[in-house]
C-alpha cells in the first residue's frame, strides 16, 4: 500500500490538498488529461489509467479540500534514462521504481483554476518529494510558450527535443535535484 502524505496550501483564499493519487481516481485523472490537453497531445484514457495503476507514486494531485474534486496533477515516470522519448507517454511499463530520473508526462490544472499559482505550488511539492526519494534529475517537454513558466520553476531549457509527440515541436527541459548541471 502506498503511503499518503497530504500537504495543504492556500491559493487565492481557497484550500487545496496536495497528495499522491489514489488508484480509484484513475478515471478522474484521465478526464482531466482530456480537458487540459488538445486531442493530439493528450494521452488516451486507457493509457492514463494504466499509468495510475502502474506508477501511482509518480503522481501528485491537487484536490480542492472543500469539495474533494481533483483540479490539478503532475505525473511522471521514474527511469534511469536521461533523454526524453515519446514512448514514455504511451508505455507505462518503462517505469523503473528505482530510476534516478523522472520524465514528467503532464502538468495540468483545470482551466477555472489556472493562473493562480497552483501549477507552481504542485511542481515545488513534486520536486521536493522526488529529491527526498534520491532522484537526480526531472525532465519534461513543453511548447515554446511554456518555456518561461518552467524556467521560473527551476528548469533549464536544453533546446529542441527529439520528441515529436502529437506532431508538435517541443523543448526539452531539466531540473537537476542533486545540485549538478
Amino acid at each position: 500500500m502506498q503511503e499518503e502524505t497530504t500537504k495543504q496550501c492556500m491559493i487565492g483564499g481557497q484550500a487545496f490538498c496536495l497528495r499522491s493519487i489514489r488508484v480509484e481516481e484513475a478515471e478522474q485523472a484521465a478526464s482531466m488529461e482530456q480537458i487540459c490537453f488538445p486531442p493530439n497531445e493528450a494521452c488516451t484514457p486507457v493509457m492514463m489509467i494504466q499509468r495510475v495503476q502502474q506508477a501511482p507514486d509518480m503522481f501528485l494531485v491537487a484536490e480542492e479540500c472543500e469539495s474533494g474534486r481533483l483540479v490539478g496533477m503532475v505525473c511522471g515516470l521514474a527511469t534511469s534514462e536521461t533523454c526524453f522519448r515519446d514512448e514514455f507517454f504511451s508505455d507505462a511499463s518503462l517505469y523503473q521504481p528505482d530510476g534516478e530520473n523522472v520524465m514528467l508526462l503532464g502538468v495540468e490544472v483545470l482551466p477555472e483554476y489556472q493562473h493562480h499559482g497552483l501549477a507552481s505550488r504542485m511542481m515545488e511539492q513534486y520536486l521536493q518529494r522526488e529529491r527526498a526519494r534520491g532522484r537526480r534529475c526531472v525532465y519534461l517537454t513543453c511548447l515554446d510558450d511554456k518555456v518561461g513558466m518552467y524556467e521560473k520553476m527551476g528548469f533549464t531549457d536544453l533546446g529542441l527535443s527529439a520528441s515529436v509527440w502529437g506532431g508538435e515541436q517541443w523543448h526539452e527541459m531539466s531540473c537537476c535535484l542533486d545540485g549538478s548541471k
